[in-house]
């Protein structure tokens, strides 16, 4: 490879990285906070598995830069990581949380599936891996969905509300420019625009068994995977890594 096509291709796994590294932070939050016994639970595993992603996902990154993945969790700034932004904006209702899970879960499910035949040997078998915990995820936000949406007047209007409040967010998923040619040419990655039908498909099958609306909103203008985050993104780095920023080289 060329240190380009080296560039290109550590961009790309830290743009996955960083999606389930950002999403597991905000998964976080909901420790405690669920509003039914055990959903906490499993909004906290929900939020290990992609932990477990983002530390594979990582730590290949580091075999190719030379630095280790508590590096680059921790001691990178806001504008070097490169997350969609669908998965960095606050969700401390509930239903934005479900909504967010059934969008996201979605397409990392049909986005790992088809990188399991990828010609990066590591990614695919952390593609198989994440395989399986997607499949679960993209579950448990149908069942919540289909739960909220076809239930009460004010579960159904908060949920659609939700959903109103996430789809715009979504487009940068399948935005295929900041994916250099050559990287899925060779096989590395996927276009993620060639994901779009299938994904939607599945995603539009639990908003029409829910009995809600497929929001008809412009896209939000989202530039995380070229590092241009919004308000929330601080904020949540801030938090994130104030702990290992403050005892640097602490051990416990």
């Amino acid at each position: 490879m060329t240190a380009h096509a080296d560039d290109a291709h550590v961009d790309y796994l830290l743009g996955l990285a960083d999606d389930a590294l950002i999403s597991a932070q905000r998964m976080g939050w909901w420790i405690s906070r669920a509003p039914q016994l055990e959903e906490d639970v499993a909004l906290a595993n929900i939020g290990l598995d992609q932990l477990g992603q983002a530390r594979a996902l990582l730590s290949h990154v580091g075999e190719l830069t030379g630095r280790t993945e508590d590096d680059l969790a921790y001691f990178r700034d806001e504008r070097d990581f490169r997350n969609v932004c669908l998965v960095e904006r606050e969700q401390h209702d509930f239903g934005v949380t479900m909504a967010r899970l059934l969008v996201f879960a979605a397409w990392q499910n049909h986005l790992y599936a088809a990188l399991t035949n990828s010609t990066d040997p590591t990614l695919a078998a952390v593609a198989a891996k994440a395989v399986k915990e997607t499949t679960y995820h993209l579950d448990h936000a149908r069942t919540w969905v289909l739960r909220l949406g076809d239930g009460t007047p004010e579960s159904h209007e908060r949920m659609q509300l939700a959903l109103n409040q996430e789809w715009p967010w979504r487009e940068e998923l399948y935005d295929s420019s900041s994916i250099a040619p050559a990287l899925i040419e060779s096989g590395v990655a996927v276009d993620p625009a060639t994901l779009r039908t299938s994904v939607e498909e599945c995603v539009n099958q639990v908003v029409n068994q829910a009995t809600l609306e497929t929001p008809d909103t412009p896209p939000a203008t989202s530039r995380g995977r070229q590092g241009l985050h919004t308000e929330a993104m601080g904020y949540l780095l801030a938090e994130m890594q104030h702990l290992t920023r403050s005892h640097q080289g602490a051990a416990w």
